[in-house]
């Protein structure tokens, strides 16, 4: 395991980040406790040092598994959590980027994480019913409370990233070190001008979903059968999708290793100021995804995945609309500018 500074900062982060929104078994099929345990442990050994959640994951299991995990070695992480979606789905201000639900989900993710402070702090989702100088502002109070050490933004455009930090720099506050955009072969449209950015403003980039939930893995190029079930894709896979997959395996078959660790192998050459994001429902998955570390795929064969990619259409369909019930609530609606 090498290791980076996180942005623009002096801290030490690993080059893969662990992520443990499969941590719980609340809210559909994830990890038990033990097998979180050994997850995390692996991870460990093999030397990484971050580990991502967030309020939401799992209802909350997430943080609660992590803090459990994390007793007695927890200064030796970089802990990292986010806020932004809803905390209670009735309370239309328990969600969004404003100081109220930025002040009550972090309390929320201190206790359960079991420590008192976290080490990078995500604003999950752009919230355009906020001010971003006020999510700035509180996010600096928080940080120089000592209940934040660093702060990071998920899932917003480059120009509202880029308007934060001169704001950030102008007036003294904490700025984002740190940004995380999903980004694998099948969904590159950070390279157009997320990637540029944060490369330009020194930040550190995670990114999430490097096997395109399983589609590049090759776990879902077929429908077949699983105990009497048909598994299929949860999102229709396209055409183009196919032949990336093939061209993945390819690649796989003339390395010697999976496809998995070919589309991790890919996503890790493209800047060093990316750092994939590993997550796994089993102790195996993250074993082979670990593998990717050590594969270097030779430039003949990166031009060969290179051209099988395009680009998507455009990062605007890469977010999640804030203003969609699962973030906000049933009453967290806005209607003409007022609730």
């Amino acid at each position: 395991m090498r290791y980076r500074l996180l942005g623009t900062s002096g801290l030490r982060v690993s080059e893969v980040f662990l992520g443990a929104m499969t941590f719980g078994e609340e809210s559909g099929p994830g990890a038990s406790l033990e097998e979180s345990r050994r997850m995390l442990n692996t991870y460990a050994e093999a030397g990484g040092n971050v580990i991502d959640t967030a309020i939401n994951y799992r209802n909350g299991d997430s943080e609660r598994f992590v803090g459990e995990l994390l007793e007695g070695r927890r200064d030796r992480f970089v802990l990292a959590s986010k806020y932004t979606v809803t905390r209670d789905r009735e309370d239309p201000n328990a969600a969004g980027n404003h100081r109220k639900n930025l002040m009550l989900s972090l309390e929320t993710s201190l206790k359960r994480l079991r420590t008192n402070y976290i080490d990078l702090y995500w604003v999950h989702i752009w919230d355009h019913h906020t001010p971003i100088e006020e999510t700035l502002r509180a996010l600096d109070d928080a940080v120089r409370a000592g209940k934040i050490l660093y702060v990071g933004i998920s899932d917003a455009p480059a120009w509202i990233v880029s308007r934060a930090n001169t704001l950030a720099e102008w007036r003294d506050w904490s700025p984002f070190v740190a940004l995380q955009v999903p980004y694998h072969l099948l969904k590159r449209d950070i390279e157009r001008e997320l990637l540029p950015m944060a490369e330009a403003s020194g930040m550190s980039v995670a990114t999430w979903g490097p096997l395109a939930d399983g589609v590049l893995s090759g776990k879902f190029t077929r429908a077949e059968r699983v105990e009497g079930r048909t598994r299929v894709a949860p999102t229709a896979i396209s055409e183009r999708s196919h032949t990336v997959v093939r061209v993945v395996q390819d690649v796989a078959n003339q390395l010697g290793v999976t496809p998995a660790q070919v589309a991790i192998a890919w996503i890790r050459s493209r800047s060093r100021a990316i750092h994939p994001i590993l997550g796994a429902r089993r102790h195996e998955q993250l074993v082979e995804n670990l593998g990717a570390l050590t594969v270097e795929i030779p430039p003949e064969l990166m031009t060969h995945l290179d051209t099988a990619t395009e680009f998507g259409p455009g990062f605007p369909t890469n977010f999640i609309n804030a203003t969609a019930p699962w973030i906000y609530g049933d009453k967290g609606q806005l209607v003409d500018g007022r609730l």
